[in-house]
């Protein structure tokens, strides 16, 4: 019998917000697809819901495709998998629950997808991928209908509580000592940024070592491999001139003379960095369609961790005014989506920071790292432009002044 099946399963597994949704989707025939950025915690996502599925006395497999055993046992086809099963003895009569992690790293993942979902009825595919640049270039549209998809991201701030073990409590108006308390951890979530593992380590100098450890494998190694990067040394200045522009309109001319880079250069890495979830470019939002598709979106990164350390190089002890935006921005993203987010603009410069467009309403954000620097000027001339009444300033520091539209980060809904 093959043994390979042994991977060390951490003692605790905090069980992230994303899972409810991805229960809904065990019954269903479609294969299950997770993807993010790497270290966001997909694979711990994979370890839960096999031990969730173990629990409910359901057959399970979980295979880990770094592992170069599984990697070229599964490229020799499905055929291949199937003799694995019936070799661990599960019975094809019942359903089997199979994980893949790394699904990407398949020469012709597409066609192993497409063929457990068509000949195995009773084989359920739940699966993890890294990269959505690299999977464009391996996926292909066959398998509309045979996949639901799910993005995952580093913590919400309310996960990020639980993975600190501390009690928020369920009530709005909170004792001063408790307002302290959620907003020394905020600067912590805001500084450091989101990843699970950061959020895990006490020590501030492993915490940053650590984020170094993403930056020098993940951004600067994996994504200039997987995307062929040839001038490293100008990729790698365009990674720290985009931190340091993280929250601001994005102008690719600058950005090209500043790296020394063609334009559509700077587009193509654009492109990767966006489909390999490190920055999101931002919309404008326009009631006419034809105007948004031709105005400047604005850069942010999805962790202000990372953004912080590859801008000033240290972390800071303070929460900057253009991280704790970043931050915010990541939280919009995890509590809601990020095709609903934009942001407000005008030729002679009202702006708002974000625009929360969710079905009919519409939404204005202000994020401010003190309340007392918010005025209402722009968004009242937003308000009377579009008849709406509702918006808020997410601040930090100061006072609210029991002023419901000003919301700590963490009372976002």
């Amino acid at each position: 019998m093959i043994s390979w099946n042994l991977t060390k399963m951490p003692q605790k597994i905090h069980k992230r917000q994303i899972i409810s949704k991805i229960l809904k989707w065990l019954p269903e025939k479609e294969a299950i697809i997770l993807y993010g950025a790497r270290q966001v915690g997909k694979t711990y996502i994979l370890y839960w819901l096999r031990n969730y599925l173990q629990n409910q006395k359901k057959q399970v497999y979980y295979l880990d495709l770094e592992n170069r055993n599984y990697l070229n046992l599964l490229n020799q086809g499905v055929g291949s998998l199937e003799k694995l099963l019936l070799e661990q003895g599960f019975n094809f009569k019942k359903k089997v629950f199979v994980l893949i992690d790394e699904i990407q790293y398949l020469e012709n993942p597409t066609n192993f997808i497409k063929l457990i979902c068509d000949h195995y009825e009773n084989i359920k595919l739940i699966v993890s991928g890294s990269s959505t640049f690299e999977m464009r270039k391996k996926f292909e549209k066959s398998l509309v209908g045979r996949v639901i998809t799910f993005e995952i991201f580093g913590l919400s701030f309310e996960e990020f509580l639980k993975f600190k073990k501390y009690q928020k409590g369920a009530k709005q108006v909170l004792t001063k000592i408790k307002e302290q308390e959620l907003k020394d951890l905020f600067a912590e979530f805001t500084i450091y940024g989101s990843y699970p593992r950061v959020a895990l380590i006490n020590d501030r100098q492993k915490k940053e070592q650590y984020l170094w450890q993403i930056i020098n494998t993940y951004l600067k190694k994996d994504i200039r491999d997987l995307a062929e990067i040839k001038e490293i040394e100008k990729f790698n200045k365009l990674l720290e001139i985009l931190a340091s522009q993280s929250g601001q309109l994005l102008n690719i001319e600058e950005l090209a003379n500043t790296c020394h880079l063609a334009k559509q250069t700077v587009q193509n890495y654009l492109f990767v960095l966006e489909n390999t979830f490190v920055i999101k470019l931002v919309q404008p939002f326009f009631r006419n369609l034809r105007s948004e598709l031709f105005k400047t979106p604005k850069i942010y990164f999805y962790d202000s961790g990372l953004a912080h350390l590859l801008w000033l190089k240290i972390i800071s002890p303070e929460v900057l005014g253009e991280i704790f935006e970043t931050a915010v921005f990541s939280e919009l993203v995890k509590k809601f989506n990020k095709a609903f987010i934009y942001f407000w603009r005008t030729k002679d410069k009202k702006e708002i920071d974000f625009i929360l467009k969710n079905k009919n309403e519409i939404l204005p954000i202000e994020v401010k790292v003190n309340f007392a620097s918010f005025s209402k000027r722009h968004i009242s001339y937003f308000l009377k432009k579009y008849n709406l009444q509702k918006y808020f300033c997410v601040g930090f520091r100061g006072e609210k002044q029991n002023n419901k539209n000003l919301i700590f980060p963490w009372e976002l809904i």
